[in-house]
């Protein structure tokens, strides 16, 4: 594997029964089934059966029977995992969102969990506490966070090649994609495949979706979706077979 390919995270008993409930719809599978799964990419019965407890008591899968399935909290990134591959933009006419952090004297916990959202939303930071992107995706900002933060729409004199370099590191994404995508299509070993596969899905969570006139050429963003998504069907013929 390259560099980037190395550095994802191994497979664990936890990872596999996720890669198979995350990638399933509906999200749950009967114990006797998680249990093929995981002896198929290596995993033991033991260290399975005991990853099933453990995620139950955790809060990460719900228990009906021999069903399990992903609690809500799991649904919600699963929701966010199908949105990184199946996200859709629209038309760009020159404007951006802007959003300005306006809350005076909140906590660490509650500044994290600011920035952690504004950057799910693929928003760039121009300079603490003001964040932009061009209005291409139907966005609002979260209720949690709403009453933090002025929403402006603007024109920036700047142009718009130049702000979007300043606020997203589009090289040092496409070089990880390109890695990602030739490190997924040169594996054999489906344990391995899956762990490159949930690290594709992170950094596709981290494309920030800019609309066609501000990206490099031979952007990487597209096919890169198209990589996954036909490891996705192999993986659920894998699943059922």
């Amino acid at each position: 594997m390259t560099t980037t390919a190395q550095s994802v995270r191994p497979l664990t008993a936890r990872s596999a029964i996720l890669s198979l409930l995350l990638g399933a719809h509906p999200p749950e599978a009967p114990g006797s089934s998680i249990v093929g799964w995981g002896r198929a990419l290596g995993v033991t019965e033991p260290a399975v059966r005991v990853a099933l407890t453990r995620m139950v008591a955790a809060g990460d899968l719900e228990r009906t029977d021999s069903v399990y399935r992903l609690s809500p909290r799991l649904l919600r990134r699963q929701e966010r995992q199908d949105a990184a591959i199946e996200q859709r933009t629209s038309p760009w006419n020159g404007e951006w969102h802007a959003a300005v952090v306006t809350s005076v004297g909140a906590g660490a916990s509650v500044r994290a969990d600011l920035r952690q959202r504004m950057v799910g939303s693929r928003f760039g930071e121009l300079r603490e506490g003001f964040w932009m992107r061009p209005a291409n995706l139907d966005w609002a900002p979260d209720a949690a966070v709403a009453a933090s933060l002025e929403v402006l729409t603007v024109r920036p004199a700047r142009p718009a090649p130049e702000l979007a370099a300043l606020l997203f590191d589009l090289p040092g994404w496409a070089a990880t994609a390109h890695d990602l995508a030739a490190s997924l299509a040169a594996s054999e070993h489906l344990a391995e495949r899956i762990a490159i596969a949930a690290a594709v899905v992170r950094h596709l969570v981290a494309d920030p979706l800019l609309p066609d006139a501000l990206l490099p050429a031979d952007w990487p963003g597209p096919e890169l979706r198209r990589t996954y998504g036909a490891f996705r069907e192999e993986l659920v013929a894998s699943v059922s077979r």
